[in-house]
């Protein structure tokens, strides 16, 4: 089966990817960013918006929902890493520290292990705030199919 639109951007298949490849970028989630997650999932955890609960914890800023980072993490893959037409299908979160809102934090993405056998990939992603680790992770994606040709 080919493509019938030629404009459509497919990512890297699981051959042109290697083992040790990178990408990174920083993000900076506003207050924008958190009030749309909020009024798109209805979630009122008093922990990503009210101050005055904020306040009695000891903390000075609303912690950044974690949907937010899986969220940033997915939309890098799909764009990025092996890119678009990517497939993420499992992964493994840990948050070390708070993440709070305006933290600018740096995401770093490392193919550690491709597996044609399974057509997936593991990808490690260290996520920094200045030079302290607040979260890593480790992304199962199954790549871009490659194209099809037709053999007539």
């Amino acid at each position: 089966m080919k493509l019938q639109n030629q404009d459509i951007k497919i990512g890297k298949t699981i051959d042109e990817l290697v083992e040790g490849e990178t990408f990174s970028l920083s993000e900076t989630i506003k207050n924008r960013e958190i009030l749309l997650y909020l009024g798109l999932t209805n979630d009122d955890n008093p922990l990503y918006s009210q101050y005055d609960y904020i306040k009695e914890l000891g903390l000075t800023k609303p912690v950044v929902p974690t949907a937010l980072i899986f969220g940033i993490i997915t939309s890098t893959i799909n764009k990025h890493l092996p890119g678009p037409g990517s497939h993420v299908v499992n992964v493994n979160l840990n948050l070390i520290e708070k993440i709070f809102r305006n933290d600018l934090l740096s995401f770093n993405f490392e193919i550690i292990k491709i597996d044609t056998n399974k057509d997936l990939v593991t990808i490690n992603i260290e996520i920094m705030r200045d030079e302290e680790r607040v979260a890593d992770a480790i992304v199962l994606v199954q790549p871009p199919l490659e194209e099809l040709t037709e053999s007539e």
